[in-house]
């Protein structure tokens, strides 16, 4: 889901050290990497978040800021672009996931009915909704929040 308002459709990843800290402690806190480090460089924080992980390289190859997140759920990963790509069978540039609305919602629903997200919604748990999309609570409180607010409107 995106949270930044319907507005953003590309993961910025600006963060400072304290928000990296907080934000990936497995990566910086955790591992004992120096967040300073990487603190307000966004390829940088990409390419380290996300080595090794969704069909990525390493941290050199750059794949972390390629195929960072785009669209409304943010489609995130090679393996994730890659089969996206290919089950629709489209030949389009990573960047249309962001730029072009109708590629940018059928990425959406690709990755909700792949990832079969309904069986959550069905049940209104936002939480392991959150987990299957963002991999852990990220966003849940403002989600949660939007969703409390959409529910109220249906029944009005």
């Amino acid at each position: 889901m995106n949270l930044g308002g319907w507005r953003v459709f590309k993961e910025n990843l600006n963060y400072s050290e304290e928000a990296l800290n907080l934000l990936f402690p497995k990566h910086f806190k955790d591992a004992g990497w120096d967040a300073k480090d990487y603190a307000r460089k966004p390829k940088k924080i990409a390419n380290a978040i996300y080595e090794n992980r969704m069909g990525n390289g390493n941290e050199a190859s750059g794949d972390g800021w390629k195929y960072r997140g785009r669209g409304p759920i943010q489609i995130t990963g090679k393996n994730n672009y890659n089969s996206f790509i290919k089950d629709m069978d489209l030949d389009i540039k990573l960047e249309e996931l962001a730029t072009n609305k109708e590629i940018s919602i059928k990425s959406a629903i690709w990755y909700w009915n792949k990832n079969n997200l309904n069986k959550y919604a069905d049940n209104d748990d936002i939480e392991a909704q959150t987990r299957a999309i963002n991999g852990g609570d990220n966003g849940l409180k403002e989600r949660l929040k939007y969703y409390n607010e959409i529910k109220e409107l249906l029944n009005e």
